[in-house]
């Protein structure tokens, strides 16, 4: 799902920005606090989201931001009747699209489920000589929930069910999901290790796949 990369940044930047993102419409609240070269283009950026919420790039995105949409333009998306057509997110970067402190961008996962996540900039700060052209995650909690759940509402049932042992739907559940899942669970260190394994300035759908696949694996 991500297209063939377009150069989009060079070996350096000048400035590095502290951006959180926090999963809507589901509570406790699911965020991560990243921090990333400024010259990182929106399809860079959906790797490392990709990676450090803990998807697994299934199904189609986009990013909105200041009236615009922005996706691969291998998704034919198109844009809603008077608007300006979905620009490439190869070609669009965040000192582009959110050059200011406080703006803020819109990632949605899924268009079935509609997972929003709120991305706002934190800080912009000058990038120190030689800083490393890689995603960080500083802080954040809890996992973001199982792709295919249903959306946040979706989501709540899930949780309500996989709480209660006595539920009929509490076996066939835990069969659906697979895997043992902690909503609670959050673990930085993991996180970057997989984010260092992100190529720049781009990342092709089979890196991509490869670390989540090697996450995933790890968790298992």
């Amino acid at each position: 799902m991500i297209a063939p990369a377009k150069p989009a940044g060079k070996g350096t930047t000048s400035f590095v920005y502290e951006l959180k993102i926090t999963l809507s419409d589901v509570e406790p609240a699911v965020w991560r606090r990243l921090r990333v070269p400024g010259n990182a283009n929106l399809g860079w950026l959906h790797a490392v989201i990709q990676v450090a919420m803990g998807w697994t790039n299934s199904h189609l995105h986009q990013f909105e931001a200041g009236g615009r949409n922005y996706a691969n333009p291998h998704f034919e998306l198109e844009s809603p009747g008077g608007s300006p057509p979905v620009a490439d997110e190869r070609g669009a970067t965040l000192q582009k699209v959110v050059p200011k402190l406080k703006d803020h961008l819109i990632y949605e996962y899924d268009f079935g489920d509609s997972w929003l996540h709120v991305i706002a900039v934190e800080k912009i700060t000058p990038a120190a000589p030689g800083a490393a052209l890689v995603a960080q995650c500083l802080d954040g909690a809890r996992a973001c929930p199982p792709d295919d759940c249903g959306g946040p509402p979706g989501y709540d049932d899930l949780l309500r069910i996989l709480g209660n042992p006595k539920h009929e739907e509490h076996e066939s559940m835990k069969e659906w999901l697979d895997r043992p899942f902690d909503p609670d669970a959050f673990d930085p260190i993991k996180i970057n290790r997989y984010l260092g394994r992100l190529k720049w300035p781009n990342v092709t759908e089979g890196q991509l796949g490869r670390v989540l696949m090697a996450r995933d694996g790890a968790a298992k």
